[in-house]
């Protein structure tokens, strides 16, 4: 297959909250590489921008429908189309997005029998498996800003009744445990904290523990009912079994909040099943992300066979960078600029682990990469359909 001629930018529709698009300047960067760019007519209109702002003279961008920008020659989308649009995208179309291979077998079954090219943009990594286009960081403190928010309306400057510390119990030492440390430390929200620090406030302690500690109960027991904040940072090795059964939930305090930073779907038909990391409680979005304890939509949310009979308040975002969306699609068009000039210069095909450091990195993000490193028969994954 040649290098890609055009690509297209269809408009994120899973949520009214989701206000994150490509910048102008990002669009202008690809136009400028010869390539033909369109958009979706609306596109960033929810975040103030017009065509104008993304034209800017530029005889490479033009507007059109949606259904045109899924079957361009590269379509570009952050989060994964929803299941029935898959049916928009061309066959041979290159499908750029997050589409989470590890966690989501009935999405790989789709891409196989549509014949698209896909690339998950959570997927590329360096020689050392260190993804390249995240936003863990945005992730981790949007999720604690969220959380200090709601807990410092029970207790204003974030002072606990009995002046001591607030206690932060972070599950998981990976990228955004890491994250989740610092931003636990500083309450979520740095002005904040400088606040807090000039008025001497009692602060907040992070313990992050791994899967040595998590895997024990009566250690879990008393940690877990020392917690004001729980956060579940975890990648688990194995999604069918969640690091904090419902029961557990029943240790923390009843003001305590719950921060979902792994937003790990309810996948039960999949085989084997995906499940959250803490049972029970919901998946938020943009539209709403913090959910009561008594709030009524836990039985919605969650499925019935799913234990949800202790619940804490609880934030939770699909997608956490959205909260803050220009400042998360600058960063993300930083990362994928170097990638963009690999794609149109060697096509899906032409890539290979023979390549330079940006296309080795962006050939392991490929589905045909996916399938052969996990070895699987495209038979398989459609039966787990």
């Amino acid at each position: 297959m040649s290098a890609p001629q055009s690509i297209g930018f269809p408009r994120m529709k899973v949520e009214a909250g989701e206000k994150r698009v490509f910048l102008p300047e990002f669009i202008q960067f690809i136009a400028n590489l010869g390539v033909k760019v369109y958009i979706e007519e609306g596109y960033g209109s929810r975040s103030g921008y017009s065509f104008a702002d993304y034209k800017r003279a530029s005889m490479n961008v033009f507007m059109c429908s949606r259904e045109e920008a899924f079957q361009k020659d590269v379509s570009l989308i952050l989060r994964s189309p929803r299941p029935e649009e898959f049916q928009l995208v061309k066959s041979g179309t290159i499908l750029i997005s997050m589409l989470h291979y590890p966690t989501r077998p009935k999405r790989i079954a789709r891409l196989i029998d549509l014949g698209i090219n896909s690339i998950s943009l959570d997927s590329i990594a360096d020689d050392n498996n260190l993804r390249m286009v995240e936003n863990m960081k945005s992730v981790a403190w949007n999720g604690l800003e969220a959380a200090f928010d709601w807990l410092e309306k029970e207790w204003p400057g974030l002072v606990r009744p009995d002046k001591q510390p607030i206690n932060v119990l972070i599950l998981g030492t990976g990228m955004v445990g890491k994250h989740a440390i610092e931003a636990a430390t500083k309450l979520g929200n740095v002005e904040r904290n400088n606040d807090h620090i000039a008025s001497n406030g009692p602060g907040a302690v992070a313990v992050s523990i791994g899967r040595n500690i998590a895997s024990n109960p009566s250690t879990m027991k008393t940690l877990i009912g020392q917690a004001d904040i729980l956060v579940d940072a975890t990648q688990r090795r194995n999604a069918s079994k969640p690091v904090v059964p419902n029961d557990w939930i029943a240790w923390l305090p009843r003001h305590a909040v719950i921060v979902d930073l792994a937003v790990d779907p309810y996948t039960l038909d999949a085989n084997p099943p995906v499940v959250r990391g803490i049972e029970g409680i919901p998946q938020g979005g943009l539209d709403q992300y913090v959910f009561p304890a008594d709030d009524p939509k836990w039985d919605s949310l969650v499925p019935q066979s799913i234990p949800s009979k202790n619940r804490r308040t609880a934030v939770t975002c699909y997608s956490w960078p959205g909260v803050h969306p220009e400042a998360c699609m600058m960063h993300y068009a930083q990362q994928l600029s170097p990638f963009m000039k690999v794609l149109f210069t060697k096509g899906y095909d032409g890539l290979s682990l023979e390549g330079d450091y940006f296309e080795r990195a962006l050939y392991r993000a490929t589905l045909k990469a996916w399938m052969n490193e996990a070895d699987a028969d495209p038979k398989v994954i459609r039966e787990a359909d």
